[in-house]
């Protein structure tokens, strides 16, 4: 009797992790390749799903930072005070996907041409690539794939802290990659594998080269959404669930669980330990029954405070379509105070792809930089940037800055950088809601001032252009 769809797709992915151990240990020729520069900074425009209503799609624009369960785009190495960077980007006049990679030098202000580093050969910014740096200062490049259709790939600088020459580790599969450099211990990579549905995975490795095989994480009905992030030694990730029957454009109710040992256990934040696979709706890493309250859940960010207690950022709406139907579209928070989930939320915007970032800061100041004012293409994805901050816990905010305004096109997908410098504080980027446009790539520092990289680049080091 043959083998299921399922069971036959999860044995063919775990052949190919097992592979890649074998060609390590075989000492397969290294295929290096040498990125091609480019003469600017352009992001990628994508769309999913017309809507066919006044919003054109059911998300849409300048997606060169998307998306937000894409950690972490971009690192900051103090050994040599840059600030590395990945991104979609694009050729000109065209909406190919090309693989990204560049640096900010906080010496000198500047910018280099980026480098091309793949070719993805889609349009699709699900394909959007992430960063990690190990602990000898090697860049690796993790390239996504959406689904099972196309591959994903794995690169590692050839140097230290060097964008000219990567070499290819692996050519494989996983979707949405979150890794994670633990000084000391490796990689642990979060992922997500199609398997009947988005389900999340794990693998760890103490090279890059030699890797566990996936194991499950979670894999309650349709599958989920997760963001994750590092704490002295310890990973935490915040999920929500696709409930059954509903189709993937429904997603609610709040999980969360956490590792302090490369994922060898699992943990609730209260301690508790799990069994993976989570496969039951109502299971102890529950944070918040959303189901309940009939609102869907959009994941957007996790950090930890001074204490190491998670804080999760997501969007809660009625309902998937844009639109002001669906308002109010809140900024929540759900903070561990030791003991229970303190949920707080009152920021607002008007779309449930509206994406910005959490940081918290050694005063205890917590700092949120996203599109949250409404943008000239309303209720489509992002807006104008603006600074907001809490000084208890996120019970109140305070806007102390709109960053950018009168934009010709919506901002989105505001991302944090990994041990984030003051001067590169946030990255994202712009493109038209409604329709394609070009697309720019932009940061701030933490005062909330606004650099635009160079689109067309005539040197090959440049300071990127002030917004106001």
């Amino acid at each position: 009797m043959g083998m299921n769809s399922d069971a036959s797709r999860a044995v063919r992915v775990i052949l190919a992790w097992a592979a890649v151990a074998l060609a390590a240990l075989a000492g397969e020729e290294k295929k290096v390749v040498t990125p091609q520069k480019d003469d600017g900074y352009r992001g990628i425009w994508y769309y999913n799903q017309p809507s066919k209503d006044e919003y054109v799609y059911k998300y849409s624009g300048g997606l060169g930072t998307y998306c937000a369960k894409h950690i972490p785009f971009c690192v900051y190495a103090p050994a040599v005070n840059k600030t590395f960077f990945v991104y979609g980007g694009t050729s000109k006049g065209k909406r190919n996907l090309l693989e990204m990679v560049s640096f900010y030098d906080h010496a000198t202000g500047t910018v280099p041409r980026p480098r091309i580093l793949h070719d993805k050969q889609t349009d699709d910014a699900h394909d959007n690539p992430v960063l990690s740096i190990d602990g000898e200062g090697h860049l690796w490049v993790f390239c996504s794939a959406h689904g099972t259709s196309r591959p994903s790939f794995i690169y590692k600088s050839v140097k230290p802290y060097d964008i000219t020459a990567f070499e290819l580790v692996w050519k494989t599969n996983f979707s949405y990659p979150q890794p994670w450099w633990i000084e000391g211990k490796g990689f642990l990579f979060l992922h997500t594998l199609y398997r009947g549905g988005r389900m999340l995975h794990w693998s760890a490795s103490p090279d890059g080269r030699t890797w566990s095989p996936p194991q499950r994480l979670a894999g309650i009905a349709q599958g989920h959404y997760q963001v994750s992030w590092p704490h002295k030694g310890k990973v935490g990730t915040a999920f929500n669930y696709h409930p059954p029957k509903l189709g993937l454009n429904w997603r609610t109710n709040l999980y969360y669980v956490e590792t302090d040992d490369m994922g060898k256990t699992w943990k609730t934040v209260e301690g508790k330990a799990i069994e993976p696979p989570l496969t039951t709706v109502g299971n102890d890493a529950l944070v918040h029954d959303y189901a309940a309250d009939k609102l869907l859940v959009y994941m957007k960010d996790i950090n930890f405070d001074a204490g190491g207690n998670p804080v999760i950022l997501y969007v809660t709406s009625k309902g998937y379509e844009s639109g002001p139907k669906n308002n109010p579209r809140t900024w929540t928070t759900a903070r561990w105070t030791g003991k229970e989930w303190d949920i707080q939320g009152s920021i607002t915007s008007d779309n449930n792809y509206d994406t910005g970032c959490l940081h918290i800061e050694s005063d205890g100041t917590w700092r949120i930089i996203g599109p949250s004012e409404t943008g000239p293409q309303p209720f489509n994805p992002g807006g104008e940037v603006a600074m907001w901050t809490s000084k208890d816990r996120g019970k109140s905010w305070e806007r102390v800055r709109q960053m950018t305004k009168d934009s010709p096109y919506n901002h989105t997908y505001c991302r944090r950088p990994l041990n984030a410098h003051p001067d590169f504080y946030a990255f994202w980027a712009d493109g038209h809601g409604r329709k394609p446009s070009d697309s720019r790539l932009y940061f701030c520092d933490k005062a909330g001032n606004v650099r635009r990289l160079p689109p067309q680049m005539k040197e090959e080091n440049e300071k990127p252009m002030t917004t106001e």
